[in-house]
């Protein structure tokens, strides 16, 4: 089952990226203020995944791409996929999962993994 994860930008605004099973970005949203603004479109988004629209388009590199739309509301824009057959893939990932999805933050500044000195001096020992 796919998740949604919250991150902060390098301006300090939100946004999330929801990815697949496999831990692949299939779309990442536009920047949000506030973290609840982002929470809340989240979930907002699960709950009408059903009325989601997906604007597909070739960009001049080849690579195909879609914008999510939730209603007129350009929502978030997907990565870029080599063929039309893994950008459909991509679609169907978010209409069979986003609405299970559990939802992450690693938005916050405390680091999630250990400080790497610290492991390597543990590892010396």
């Amino acid at each position: 089952m796919g998740a949604f994860v919250i991150s902060r930008r390098f301006n300090d605004e939100y946004k999330f990226v929801f990815t697949s099973r496999k831990g692949k970005v299939i779309f990442t949203s536009l920047s949000y203020e506030l973290k609840f603004e982002c929470e809340e479109d989240i979930e907002k988004f699960k709950l009408n995944v059903d009325q989601a629209r997906f604007l597909k388009f070739k960009g001049s590199g080849g690579k195909y791409f879609f914008k999510l739309m939730l209603g007129e509301v350009h929502f978030a824009t997907s990565r870029k996929y080599t063929t039309e057959l893994l950008l459909q893939k991509g679609i169907k990932e978010i209409v069979t999962y986003s609405s299970k999805s559990e939802i992450l933050d690693f938005s916050s500044n405390e680091s999630i993994f250990e400080d790497e000195e610290v492991v390597e001096e543990e590892e010396v020992e």
